[in-house]
């Protein structure tokens, strides 16, 4: 993929905090700001995929009105609980 070059302004503070950071990572300021941005980019794209999978259920809810009981999520909730109560113990 090819690298484009992109300005971004920031105010004095916000770069010396960077600059602290990355010599205490022993990393460049620009790794820094690229890494912030790839992460940032996950967590809003994971965002967004969600919000398309809730909208879908809801849709598939209001053409065919299945839904899932009340006591089939309590079921799945306590399984859940349980995988995690386990992996809690094992570690």
């Amino acid at each position: 993929m090819a690298a484009t070059t992109v300005g971004v302004k920031l105010d004095g503070e916000t770069r010396e905090r960077l600059k602290r950071l990355g010599e205490a990572r022993q990393r460049s300021t620009h790794w820094l700001m690229k890494e912030a941005i790839a992460r940032y980019l996950e967590v809003e794209e994971r965002y967004e995929r969600e919000a398309a999978e809730d909208m879908a259920r809801w849709q598939r809810f209001v053409e065919t009105g299945t839904a899932i009981s009340h006591e089939e999520v309590k079921a799945r909730l306590a399984s859940l609980a349980e995988e995690a109560a386990e992996k809690a113990s094992d570690s």
